[in-house]
Order: structure tokens, then sequence, then C-alpha cells
């Protein structure tokens, strides 16, 4: 974790914020293995259960998220990759519409149609897709909008280190130099692309050296730390909002569970998981707010219970909603001229 130092840059009001919000993300993905797992078994099967068809968890990638979002207002637009659930919880994305939506129900987002890989809450500017990088082009064009519209408003895209080797994520970085955009890409470097590790794909060992090729500054955040995630993430808001152009951001997280449910794993050492979890982030925050004094057991033990509710009244939501009807399948679509 970040040293104490940074006491003196973030307010007591966003450590706290962050905590819970890192607790309600675990929670809720937690939630979703067992939700996903239903209907599945003996023999698993992608398109059977209560949530059918592809599943990507960010159990353990929390800091990413909440370092960056704690700098963000429902003004500023966030593109998210096919690992979005900690990205959503994190902007504010409505978390019942959000779940239904992953159920395939009528009050979904989508209205059931896009599942969990196309989320969109147009109220807090938040969207995201299955195609890699795809969601670095849209956030510059958030972000030219916001510059010719005179607005200090910024745009963040969240990439995977696999999908920092895709022509979009470097057209899209030439162009916002070029045109000096209040865009910051977040690339999250789980260390593997499906099940490619990151050394056996890209040229270089880190991603924010990068950003030198393209005329804006790079930083790396090391070991999942979400403190200096939120301490570099204000550095990078700020030069945006002041006209300063975009940056490029590295951090060095982990995934917990798979590249998807179901996903064998046998690219992974047997024993990384367990590796990993020794340093999660949630009992690493948690113990700092307790060190630092910005925090007492019992109210630690407050945002636990709030973050475990919301998530479970959002299920509750889910599963207690309707499915669309099958006459709606051709509802909301363009119409031929």
């Amino acid at each position: 974790m970040a040293t104490a130092e940074i006491v003196k840059e973030i307010p007591v009001e966003k450590a706290r914020w962050m905590y819970e919000t890192m607790v309600k993300i675990r929670y809720y993905e937690e939630c979703m293995v067992q939700a996903y797992a239903e209907g599945k078994t003996p023999i698993f099967n992608i398109g059977a259960g209560t949530v059918p068809g592809e599943m990507h968890l960010a159990a353990g990638q929390e800091p990413a998220a909440v370092g960056m979002m704690a700098h963000l207002t429902e003004n500023d637009t966030v593109t998210a990759p096919h690992r979005p659930h900690h990205h959503a919880i994190a902007k504010g994305v409505n978390l019942k519409r959000m779940t239904a939506e992953i159920f395939g129900r009528q009050s979904g987002l989508g209205k059931g149609k896009g599942g969990h890989m196309h989320l969109f809450d147009p109220k807090v500017k938040f969207a995201c897709s299955g195609i890699i990088a795809s969601g670095l082009p849209p956030a510059a064009g958030a972000a030219l909008a916001a510059k010719m519209q005179g607005k200090n408003w910024v745009a963040v895209a969240f990439v995977g280190e696999g999908g920092a080797n895709a022509g979009a994520f470097h057209e899209t970085l030439n162009l916002a130099a070029l045109w000096k955009l209040p865009l910051i890409v977040v690339v999250e470097d789980n260390h593997y692309g499906i099940s490619v590790p990151k050394e056996a794909s890209t040229a270089v060992p880190f991603n924010d050296i990068r950003g030198v090729a393209y005329g804006m500054p790079g930083f790396r955040v090391k070991d999942n730390d979400p403190l200096e995630m939120y301490r570099v993430s204000a550095k990078a808001v700020a030069r945006a909002r002041q006209g300063e152009g975009p940056s490029l951001i590295e951090i060095e997280t982990y995934r917990y569970l798979g590249h998807f449910q179901g996903d064998p794993e046998v690219y992974r050492p047997k024993d990384e998981e367990a590796q990993l979890r020794k340093k999660d982030p949630i009992p690493r925050m948690r113990n700092w707010l307790l060190e630092q004094g910005l925090a007492s057991e019992e109210e630690i033990a407050g945002m636990e219970a709030r973050a475990h509710q919301e998530v479970d009244e959002a299920y509750a939501y889910a599963r207690e909603s309707a499915y669309p009807q099958p006459e709606e399948a051709l509802a909301d679509l363009f119409e031929p001229a």
C-alpha cells in the first residue's frame, strides 16, 4: 500500500467510499459466481441456467476502478471492456437494473437484450463492449465533444493489457495527443490476455512507457495498490480538466478467477490464485483505514453491511423481474428507410 503520506491527499470520505465500493464489487462478483453456476451442472453448458451466456468476473481488480472513479462525476464518460462490473459499480450504474440486464430481464438497462458485456447507463455516461479495445474510440469521441463544448469533463477508457496491442488503442492515443483531448486510458494488467501471459504477447515490459511515443505522460501503479491508483489518477484527471491533454495509466492488478466462468485455467500455476489472495487489496485497505484512524471497526462493519445489502437487493430485484415477451425481440431496432 502507499505510504501514510497519502492521508494528506485523500479526503476521509473518499477513502471510505473506496473501501465500501471495493467490498460491494467483490461481494457482487462472489454472488454472480453462484448465480451463474445455477443450471450449469453437472455438465457445463454456457447457454443454460439462470444467467446464460459468457461471464467475465473482476474479483481482485477493484483498485483499478475505485482509484480512478473517486475523481469522476456523472458528467465524465467511462467506457469499459468485456470485464466491466467493477467499473460499472464504481461509476454508479444503477445496480438493480444492471443485475436485471445480466439476468436477461425486461427491467434491465437494455431490456435484457445486451447481457453483461453490453451494459449502458446514459445517466452516468457508462458503456462497455465485448470487442477488444472498442471502447477507446468512443471515449475519445466523448472527450472531443467535451472539448468542443468548452466543458471540463473528462473521458476514461479502460482496456486490458492484451487490448493494448490492438490497433484501436494506438490510433486513439495518437489522435488524443494530436488533438490534446481530455482522455485517460487505463490499462489493467492482470498478466493474461485470455490464456496468453503478457511476456509472450507484448514487446514492452510495461504499457505505460508507450505514452512517450504519443507525447503524453505514462504512469504505472504497482502491486494492485488502490491508494497509489488514487494518487496517479488525481494527476491524470487534473491534467485533463486543465486542458493539458491525455494520459496513459497501467495498473498491475490481478484476477482471481478465470478469463471466463468455466475456464479450466490450465495455463495458470496451481498455487497462483492462493498467492495472489495473500496480497488482497481489500483487507489491505481495511487495515490502512484502521491504522490511520480514518474509520473504526464499527464504521467499517457498517460500510460492509451497506454494501452487502445493496447487492442482495439488486439480485433479489433481478430474480423477481419478468423476462421480455417474445414479441419484444424485434423492438428497439433500427428500421429500414
